[in-house]
């Protein structure tokens, strides 16, 4: 954490976030920081954000006021409200209510970076959760040591650290302060995909494998590192394709001339790059075969390929994307 602070007072920033969720290991996270404030003149801001998905949320932030008044630090209570209806479960939903109170919170006291506690443990469940859900190479980089969203970039000091190190330290806060972390339900309810891998799943890998969080972080390090130079690779394929201003359009002709793996990664890099949602195997398989198809028919063909919120066209051999009419459905 220090070398990661340092890094940030270096770059001539004074203030930064902390999102506090009252547990031990965001909690920890408050304490550690706070020591290493002073001598580096950093200044923080506590962020608690209030899901309000369970009765004991009040008491959590009564309890995250309690660190804050102990560590003399500002703590803002951030209150979201979770749609149920969104379509990415509650877990995706308290996801993106969280990150969008943590941006407006930052903003509004010029704060540009926020840090949160994602720690060795959760780096490896994740890469677990990805591996499951068949996210592919790139997926597997899981969580970066730094991310930007929504204009703020948030840091994940402790990506290295064990967790067992983390409870270790809160137990010893706990008996010199009196202070005690919060225990969230959500975090042991196998309804959650998360707690399911982490009660279901991890005992039987600790048993087995001990010290697998570390291994699988290890990978998830040097999958970031390939997805480094895959994404360098496609970026020069997209370029070889004689793209227009803003690569919102290619040569079909040119596309066709890459090998069929390059095809489908430089298709995902561009529709990334166009922020569109990135389709499944099958979906994208189908759009390869359309390509492939309507080059061998000739230029003359058009391809009218719609996904989400976005639609890809084939005229007269430019292939290109543009966002769908508002209310369209989603493929």
């Amino acid at each position: 954490m220090r070398r990661a602070l340092s890094a940030l007072r270096a770059a001539g920033h004074e203030r930064a976030g902390l999102a506090v969720s009252g547990g031990a290991d965001s909690a920890m996270l408050a304490v550690y920081a706070t020591a290493l404030a002073a001598p580096l003149g950093l200044t923080f801001f506590i962020y608690h954000v209030h899901h309000g998905l369970f009765v004991e949320a009040d008491a959590w932030a009564d309890r995250v006021r309690a660190l804050g008044v102990a560590l003399g630090l500002p703590v803002r209570e951030l209150r979201v409200r979770v749609a149920a209806d969104s379509g990415a479960g509650i877990e995706g939903a308290a996801r993106v209510a969280r990150y969008a109170a943590l941006a407006d919170a930052a903003r509004a006291d010029g704060v540009r970076h926020v840090l949160l506690a994602h720690h060795q443990d959760d780096q490896a469940e994740t890469v677990l959760l990805r591996l499951l859900r068949g996210a592919g190479p790139e997926g597997l980089v899981a969580m970066a040591p730094a991310a930007d969203r929504d204009g703020i970039t948030y840091l994940r000091p402790w990506l290295g650290v064990p967790r067992a190190r983390i409870l270790a330290a809160a137990a010893a806060y706990a008996q010199a302060s009196g202070w005690t972390a919060v225990q969230d339900p959500s975090n042991a309810d196998e309804r959650y995909t998360r707690a399911a891998v982490r009660t279901l799943l991890t005992p039987v890998l600790d048993t087995r494998w001990p010290g697998w969080q570390a291994i699988v972080a290890r990978h998830a390090r040097q999958a970031a590192e390939s997805a480094e130079i895959l994404a360098e690779v496609a970026a020069a394929d997209l370029a070889g394709l004689d793209p227009s201003a803003g690569a919102r359009d290619f040569s079909l002709a040119a596309w066709r001339a890459l090998s069929p793996a390059r095809q489908a990664h430089v298709l995902r890099h561009w529709l990334r790059l166009h922020g569109a949602r990135m389709p499944s195997d099958a979906r994208l398989a189908e759009l390869l075969r359309q390509l492939r198809q309507l080059h061998a028919m000739g230029h003359d063909r058009q391809l009218l390929w719609e996904h989400a919120a976005h639609c890809v066209r084939c005229v007269r051999g430019r292939v290109s994307i543009e966002a769908r009419a508002p209310g369209a459905l989603s493929s």
